[in-house]
């Protein structure tokens, strides 16, 4: 290493600074953007060092699916940015998920969790991990004292989503934590629609941070990405070693991609944000729209909450009901709302530069029962729309499309 090259960064620099400038640091070369270290294994320089490596008891990388410098510099960065001790990476914000789960939780633990979170995560924790006895009670996301209620002396983990995909259905995060660490509990939260451009939960309390790469921390939709960020005693202490047997490692390419996306996170979240609150007034105006549902609103019954928690903006991802006599009405109008637009892309992603719009009932929130969907206020004529970098009066022009002529 050369160490005029690596000079060490100032101390406390803020999240914008750390977002371009935290990383591992350059090899011999000099490299000014991060290096991509696109290999599977590392060669060793003699088998003394193989065998202490091996044996975790010198630093050093071997096998790309247990560490590599690309995977470990994003790592850094979004540890940097969320505020925690460390981070691992995973292949996909599931992945991520499922990491946590395993790592936490065995027969017997219960979960408390979020009744009107992203629809997979409902099926992992509440179908998936019970074959393995694993119990979980979904809970109003909204309502503290639901929370509280639900404890018992065997839950082990509180997991909420804030903002919630699709209704955009906030927690306390201070409040939730309260409630986990008067019992001895750990609190999980989701940050994929806020980012840690908005909002830091561990900041409010939070023990884990659960993030999907994959939407706004790249934020142009090409690869797939997951982490947990934490102390360093769980990331490092529990889940690290699970990773390395499990084997839901981030690819080393798709590690690069998103530590890049990083650098634009905080002035690509402010401008999809600002678009967001713009679309989502002139919506809220509409007559075919019966209800929006956007924390930068006025009229969001958590308003105040968003303001505190995600730094005065209501974040990049709206949802509204088409105005409709009855569900069978309501699917076909909010159909017809999508198939008019010639701008968004009728894709169930999120977090990227252009503009994505879909049908949560049959898509995000498809595989869940009809009780389900009703219980999280997933209606027919729901539409959620991710707000991307197009031009306002464009995404106006395309949503009117259909809006204007619904019958």
């Amino acid at each position: 290493m050369n160490d005029a090259v690596n000079r060490e960064l100032a101390p406390d620099l803020h999240p914008d600074t750390l977002a371009v400038r935290q990383s591992v640091p350059r090899s011999q070369y000099g490299e000014h953007s991060e290096a991509l270290y696109l290999t599977s294994s590392f060669v060793q320089p003699d088998a003394a060092t193989a065998a202490r490596r091996f044996a975790g008891e010198e630093d050093g990388y071997t096998y790309s699916r247990t560490a590599n410098p690309t995977v470990t510099a994003f790592e850094q960065r979004l540890a940097a940015l969320e505020g925690t001790e460390a981070a691992i990476a995973t292949s996909s914000g599931m992945s991520a998920i499922l990491l946590l789960c395993l790592g936490l939780l065995k027969a017997g633990d219960h979960v408390v969790c979020s009744q009107s979170m992203f629809g997979s995560t409902m099926n992992l924790i509440g179908k998936e991990f019970a074959r393995f006895g694993v119990q979980s009670t979904f809970v109003p996301q909204t309502d503290a004292s639901a929370w509280q209620a639900a404890m018992r002396p065997e839950t082990r983990l509180l997991f909420a989503e804030t903002p919630t995909n699709p209704l955009t259905d906030l927690c306390d995060i201070q409040a939730l934590a309260d409630i986990a660490h008067a019992a001895g509990v750990l609190l999980a939260v989701d940050n994929c629609f806020a980012s840690p451009a908005l909002q830091r939960p561990a900041a409010f309390g939070a023990d884990l941070v659960i993030h999907s790469g994959t939407k706004f921390l790249y934020g142009q939709g090409r690869v797939m990405a997951g982490a947990v960020c934490g102390p360093r005693a769980l990331v490092d202490g529990v889940l690290a070693s699970l990773i390395r047997s499990a084997g839901m490692n981030l690819a080393p390419f798709n590690a690069w991609v998103v530590l890049k996306g990083l650098e634009t996170l905080s002035i690509r979240m402010k401008a999809q944000s600002a678009a967001a609150l713009t679309l989502a007034q002139w919506l809220e105006s509409h007559p075919s729209v019966a209800r929006v549902y956007y924390p930068g609103l006025p009229s969001h019954p958590q308003h105040a909450l968003a303001m505190r928690q995600q730094s005065g903006l209501g974040g990049a991802v709206l949802a509204f009901d088409v105005r409709a006599a009855d569900a069978v009405d309501a699917r076909s109008r909010s159909f017809h709302v999508i198939d008019s637009t010639r701008v968004c892309s009728i894709t169930a992603n999120l977090g990227d530069t252009k503009t994505t719009i879909t049908h949560p009932a049959s898509t995000s929130h498809g595989r869940l029962s009809e009780a389900q969907r009703q219980a999280a206020g997933i209606g027919q004529g729901l539409i959620r729309v991710a707000v991307g970098l197009e031009h306002i009066d464009d995404l106006k022009a395309d949503l009117a499309r259909g809006l204007d002529t619904v019958t």
